[in-house]
């Protein structure tokens, strides 16, 4: 009896959890998959077929789609060294420092927790052409330079401000991952008189390698995701050198009504997460069957 009661108390607790997740995770996924192989028109649903694989070759198919893609690619290939290794040094950086460390972390997260839409329309004022960056760069002797209004610019500037906003959430991570480094180990380097790069390059690194494949797949997911940003400053211009796959998703659905192709675009973004997932769980397993090898060695 007594354990009939535990079991339905918890699924009181769990029931709606449950029902909640069907409801707004489920059976949405359900659906863009089923869409996907139809031309489904929200303005006129009765007139649905089922096309097979049509949207799939027709969404590759498409200029405007590859160029989303490309762009989202080219922004990730930006972002992900610049953020991972921003993080890494102001980690590493902010531990060594002595004095209102609390200050500094603070500091640095504080963007994290502001509304990207916020942020977004702050870096707006930051690159009008009479903003404070030009006006720097005026003082250097540097002419104004259009940012986020010129086509080879903005996809850059977008990065940057990306940046700004999200190294301190990895930067905390980091922080984590070396206040849990054994301080015997940098002690046993240094009676072997092992140089602060060495140090770096064979301890540091090496027990911040679960830590950086974390950040690493956390930023590419983030980055593949973008949509705030350029919706925001750019409305995915100039000439579309903004324009994201997420962006694509959001207008092809919500704008155009074609649920159809946009679920298709949705689906192949999800394969993307999928094999980011993939290389994760690939690049962490040798860590972590080395991490149970070393536990049974000592057990025994």
């Amino acid at each position: 009896m007594k354990k009939r009661s535990s079991s339905l108390l918890g699924m009181a607790f769990f029931g709606p959890a449950l029902v909640l997740l069907t409801i707004f995770l489920f059976v949405p996924m359900v659906l863009t998959l089923i869409f996907s192989f139809t031309d489904y028109f929200a303005l006129n649903p009765d007139l649905t077929h089922f096309v097979g694989l049509e949207n799939y070759g027709k969404i590759f198919r498409d200029d405007l789609f590859v160029k989303s893609f490309f762009n989202t690619v080219c922004f990730v290939l930006i972002i992900l060294p610049c953020q991972g290794i921003g993080a890494l040094a102001l980690a590493l950086l902010i531990n060594r420092v002595t004095h209102c460390k609390k200050y500094f972390k603070v500091a640095f997260f504080i963007p994290v927790v502001m509304s990207l839409a916020v942020v977004s329309t702050l870096w707006m004022q930051i690159y009008s052409p009479e903003g404070i960056l030009n006006t720097m760069l005026g003082n250097l002797g540097i002419p104004a330079q259009p940012f986020i209004h010129s086509a080879k610019q903005a996809l850059p500037s977008i990065a940057v401000m990306s940046v700004w906003q999200g190294v301190g959430y990895q930067m905390i991570i980091f922080l984590g991952g070396l206040q849990a480094i054994n301080p015997g180990l940098y002690e046993a380097a240094e009676m072997d008189h092992a140089s602060e790069w060495q140090k770096f390059k064979d301890i540091t690194l090496p027990e911040l390698k679960p830590l950086c494949v974390f950040v690493f797949i956390t930023v590419t997911i983030g980055a593949f995701r973008m949509i705030v940003q350029p919706m925001v400053m750019t409305g995915g211009g100039p000439s579309h050198s903004t324009y994201t796959m997420v962006y694509n998703i959001y207008e092809t659905g919500t704008v155009n009504w074609e649920i159809g192709l946009a679920s298709t675009m949705a689906i192949v973004f999800a394969i993307f997460v999928m094999v980011l997932t993939v290389i994760q769980s690939i690049l962490t397993r040798d860590k972590e069957e080395g991490k149970h090898v070393n536990k049974k060695a000592k057990g025994n």
